[in-house]
């Protein structure tokens, strides 16, 4: 217990949670295992009496969804949500599939820390702010006024769009939101990379590339690819039953090794 206490304390672990899930490879499947994704995440919060704000939501076809940014509030959520950052992969046959073949997609899951406006301070003038009007699905304008934002921030040429609320202050405030949790993170991680650099593990890193999970729905398994463990709980792991399992054991490694790396 006392060399838990000498592990360097990640000072966002306290902090709220902001989750982006993108449709990865495969298509019209992968955008609705993104959707299966959020409805998890979604489940998994109800169950801890978290808050799950919509930020953002780009839907498909077929009611999948593209792309979806939430802001999850609670006690010490980066902490728990941390470990979901990557590449998670789905093998499954679709729907639409006729042959029964199973066919492989991905969706990828960022998990930032809520960035106050003490964490970091954005001037104005390295703000590139433009607006233009918002469209719908199949390219309809949803309404008459330039109120979705795309703000830049030159330094770091990080891009948030916005176009969620009909209300082009709102959308402001909602992209510098994003665009404070993703400079914050890039400022952690380049900290990170300079304190690991001899450091292996790719647990608790974020690395956005790496593939961390597979879901077999034909086997009903979970497989995290981390820590090499299979979990026969695929069903209940959707419905965020199975979460606390796998994210305790993905704790517990963590502490491991950073225990190791303190010798």
């Amino acid at each position: 217990k006392l060399k838990l206490f000498l592990i360097p304390k990640d000072e966002a672990d306290k902090k709220n949670a902001i989750i982006e899930i993108r449709a990865g490879t495969g298509g019209l499947e992968a955008s609705l295992f993104a959707s299966d994704l959020f409805k998890m995440y979604e489940k998994v919060s109800n169950k801890k009496k978290w808050k799950l704000e919509l930020i953002n939501i780009s839907k498909s076809d077929a009611g999948g969804l593209k792309e979806v940014i939430a802001l999850v509030k609670g006690q010490n959520i980066y902490s728990t949500l941390k470990y979901e950052s990557g590449v998670h992969r789905v093998q499954r046959v679709p729907d639409t599939e006729t042959q029964g073949r199973v066919h492989t997609s991905a969706a990828t899951v960022a998990v930032l820390p809520e960035a106050e406006e003490v964490d970091v301070k954005i001037e104005e003038k390295d703000l590139r702010i433009d607006v233009f009007r918002s469209s719908g699905p199949g390219g309809q304008s949803v309404n008459t006024t330039d109120s979705a934002v795309r703000i830049t921030h030159i330094p770091t040429g990080i891009v948030v769009s916005q176009q969620d609320e009909k209300s082009q202050i709102r959308n402001k405030e909602k992209g510098l939101k994003i665009l404070r949790s993703r400079i914050y993170e890039l400022e952690r991680q380049k900290k990170e990379d300079e304190r690991s650099k001899d450091r292996k593990s790719k647990i608790g890193t974020g690395d956005r590339s790496e593939r961390i999970r597979t879901y077999n729905f034909p086997q009903g398994r979970i497989t995290d690819h981390r820590i090499n463990l299979t979990l026969h709980k695929l069903e209940e792991f959707l419905n965020g039953d199975a979460f606390e399992e796998l994210s305790q054991s993905l704790r517990l490694q963590d502490q491991e090794i950073k225990l190791a790396n303190l010798k």
